[in-house]
Parts: C-alpha cells; sequence; structure tokens
C-alpha cells in the first residue's frame, strides 16, 4: 500500500503552537512540554505586569498585623490620649484598617461611643468576637480604593491605621478625600515612620512589596493638595495629654479635618 504524505502545515496545528524555531525551519517542532511552559510563563508575566499597577500591594490581613512596625497596634496605645483630645467628638467612631474588631470591640467598651470598622484585608482565621461583630454589621470588609458605603458625615471621627502606606497616589487620591466625606469633626491617620520602621525580610513575600513610608514633610504637602488642613485643637490636647503620660508614638499621627 502507498503511504499518503503528511502535509506540513497539518504539523502544527497537531503539535499547538509552533516555537520561534518552528516558524523558521518548518519542519522542526518543539515539544509540546516547553510549548506549555512558555505559555504559562507568559500568562504569568502579564498578570505581574497588570497588578503592578493596583492601588493595594498587601492583600492579607495577617502579613500586614504581624509585620514590624504595625500601626494598628499603636491606635489601641493612644486611644486614651484621643479620647482627651476629641472628648463629646469621640463619640460615633468609624476605624479603617487591618484588625478593625480589636478596636471596635475596645471602643464599643466604652458604653458612649458608637463604633463601626472596615476591614480593607481579608478576614479570615477571625476568632467567634471578631465573627459576631461582622454578622451584626459592625465591621464589613470593603476596598478601600473605592468610594465607602457610608453617607456624608455619618461619623464624628475616622481612624485610619496601616492603610494609606499600601495605596500608590492613584488611588490616595480618590481614597483620602472620601474618607474626609464621611467625617464630621475630624480624620486621624496613622501612618509608617520611615525612621523607625521597616518590614521584616522574611515577611515581604507576603506582603508583595513593603508598604510606602513616607516623611512627615511629604504628607503635609499632600495633605495641603488635597484641601485638609491640621485640627489644631484636638492636636494640642492630644499632644498635651500624651506628654504628660511621656508616650511616644512610633508611628506618624495626623489630625486633619476638611
Amino acid at each position: 500500500m502507498s503511504r499518503r504524505s503528511v502535509n506540513p502545515s497539518r504539523r502544527v496545528a497537531d503539535g499547538g503552537l509552533p516555537s520561534v524555531g518552528g516558524l523558521l525551519h518548518p519542519k522542526s517542532r518543539s515539544p509540546p512540554v516547553l510549548t506549555i511552559a512558555l505559555v504559562v510563563l507568559g500568562v504569568i508575566i502579564l498578570i505581574a505586569y497588570f497588578n503592578s499597577g493596583s492601588g493595594v500591594t498587601v492583600t492579607s490581613r495577617e502579613a500586614v498585623s504581624r509585620s514590624e512596625g504595625s500601626c494598628t497596634p499603636e491606635v489601641m496605645q493612644a486611644l486614651p490620649y484621643l479620647k482627651k483630645a476629641y472628648g463629646n467628638e469621640l463619640h460615633k467612631v468609624l476605624h479603617v484598617g487591618p484588625d478593625s474588631c480589636t478596636v471596635v470591640s475596645n471602643l464599643l467598651k466604652e458604653g458612649k461611643v458608637e463604633a463601626w470598622g472596615v476591614e480593607p484585608y481579608d478576614l479570615e482565621d477571625t476568632d467567634s468576637s471578631c465573627k459576631s461583630l461582622v454578622r451584626k454589621g459592625f465591621v464589613r470588609m470593603a476596598d478601600i480604593k473605592f468610594p465607602l458605603p457610608y453617607r456624608q458625615d455619618s461619623f464624628n471621627l475616622v481612624i485610619v491605621s496601616d492603610a494609606l502606606d499600601y495605596l500608590t497616589p492613584r488611588y490616595l487620591n480618590r481614597t483620602l478625600p472620601d474618607l474626609a466625606r464621611i467625617s464630621t469633626d475630624g480624620l486621624v491617620i496613622f501612618a509608617g515612620n520611615p525612621g523607625q520602621q521597616k518590614a521584616k525580610v522574611s515577611e515581604l513575600p507576603k506582603f508583595g512589596r513593603p508598604a510606602k513610608l513616607r516623611s512627615s514633610s511629604w504628607w503635609s504637602r499632600y495633605f495641603i493638595q488635597t484641601g485638609l488642613r491640621e485640627n489644631e485643637g484636638p492636636l494640642k490636647k492630644f499632644e498635651q495629654a500624651a506628654s504628660k503620660n511621656k508616650y511616644k508614638p512610633d508611628c506618624q499621627i495626623f489630625h486633619l479635618s476638611s
């Protein structure tokens, strides 16, 4: 029996995507495994490229809270001085950042304080107390790159920690004005201190990238550009109370009003 010759063009269709060498030499064909590997590598590179422009570089709440220099524990240390600084204004409070359950839980113990929280990262592996706060609506997950689901002037005070440091300026331009929108009496921002805080090298793979720790002068210029000004009254009371108790925060703390 005579053997039918194989059309070279059909070999390409049967073997998947042709390699560069196959395009130059039609008789050669790259191994299917190598072809698949090249396709997978290309997909990974594309995903990495598009993600590089995202506003938030941290996706894990655990990674933020366990990293060296986290500012959320600083919120708990500063809480007694915030009470003295804001007094009656510490009535309806929103905390934005990781471990919002802890902050909200402590604020609710005050009795006179109504507190809510926004968790910008995952809420996996939380304890029963945190799950209860989420179930009751006191704490919710939300992407802070987009407007929060609250009306204007919903809270007296908005406290932010371990959130803005992970936003690129592109998204910071949207998030900060939105936080000011929902606050009537003030906005308190806890930001990383470039001189004292550095992420552990072992933690970097969990972060994807370390936080962008900006200087106080950078923040001051940015606040002015955004239309925010220093909230002088509460700032002076906060500094007096902190100085009296020799409290020196490791994080930068900004008191702002719109």
